[in-house]
């Protein structure tokens, strides 16, 4: 690949996103049937808006546009994060899984951050 960005899914952020929704949807399968409609189904979400706003937000015009969507997607990151403890706690993930996707979470985010971080440099200089 060249390095230039013509697609949503040339975003790194949206990458290493995009495998964060398949590893929870992986392993939400394993949840009790119980919580289909509970925690799986909140996290399943969560996830899928991290990766749905990033696509969102890079097919905006203006960058204002593109980071207020990418924040989004920061909510949503956090949201999981914090479904994913719960997750953990009430021993739904063993601690293998739960630190295995916490690392991915927490890629995620930096190149989230870093996505966010460099629209608003193109803000400023307008």
């Amino acid at each position: 690949m060249s390095g230039t960005i013509r697609d949503f899914t040339d975003l790194l952020a949206w990458q290493e996103g995009h495998a964060l929704v398949l590893e929870t949807y992986r392993l939400t399968k394993a949840f009790p049937k119980e919580e289909v409609f509970g925690l799986v189904s909140q996290m399943r979400r969560a996830a899928v808006s991290i990766t749905s706003n990033i696509a969102e937000g890079f097919g905006r015009q203006g960058y204002k546009e593109k980071v207020q969507f990418y924040y989004v997607s920061q909510g949503s990151l956090i949201e999981l994060k914090d479904q994913l403890l719960i997750a953990r706690d009430i021993k739904y993930l063993t601690p293998s899984e739960y630190a295995d996707i916490c690392a991915r979470a927490d890629k995620t985010h930096k190149l989230l951050q870093g996505l966010i971080t460099k629209s608003k440099s193109f803000i400023s200089k307008s």
